[in-house]
Order: C-alpha cells, then sequence, then structure tokens
C-alpha cells in the first residue's frame, strides 16, 4: 500500500524586512507527520547546500521530495511547521472523509 501523502507548511520570515512573511509548503509521501517534517527540512537543506554552492537545486528525489527554490535571506521556522495529509483541490475526496 503506497504511504499517504502530506503537506508541511512551514512559516517564513525575512529578517531584514520585518513586515514580510510567508509559507513555504514541501509535498510528498510519508508514514507521519513528524516524518513528513523531517523530510522537507532534508530536502530544503539540500536546496539551501545547493544554492550556496552555485549549484541547481536537487530534482526530486526517488522517494518524491524535492524543492522546487529556494529564498536567500529568508528563514524557515521549522519548530512552528505543520504537516497534514494533503488534500488535492481537484480530487472529489477530502482528506475529513477518511480516518486520520
Amino acid at each position: 500500500m503506497p504511504l499517504p501523502f502530506y503537506e508541511v507548511d512551514v512559516p517564513i520570515r525575512h529578517p531584514a524586512q520585518p513586515a514580510l512573511s510567508g509559507v513555504h509548503v514541501f509535498t510528498g509521501p510519508a508514514d507521519s507527520r513528524s516524518s513528513a517534517v523531517r523530510i522537507a527540512h532534508e530536502v530544503y537543506e539540500a536546496a539551501r547546500a545547493a544554492q550556496e554552492a552555485g549549484l541547481a537545486i536537487p530534482a526530486k528525489r526517488p522517494d518524491g521530495w524535492g524543492a522546487r527554490g529556494y529564498r536567500p535571506g529568508w528563514e524557515p521556522d521549522w519548530p512552528a511547521a505543520t504537516a497534514g495529509r494533503w488534500n488535492s483541490p481537484y480530487s472529489w475526496l477530502r482528506v475529513s472523509d477518511f480516518d486520520l
């Protein structure tokens, strides 16, 4: 059986411009909310390291997780990250239809 798909929302802020804030979103399969946050953090760090080394951001990993971009200067608040089952806006089904 495939793993459930999660969305991880990580609040971000720009220290040089405190009025600016946002959310960095990651999605992918995981066996739990905590695993989803851990994996999202891993792909974020890989994207950051690649960008800082002047390399392209890595493509999706074999497990389906990846980062599409990196915002230099923005600070993610990993302790405030939230994760939940991803709900496709194009699906007839809702996560609330299933037991989490």
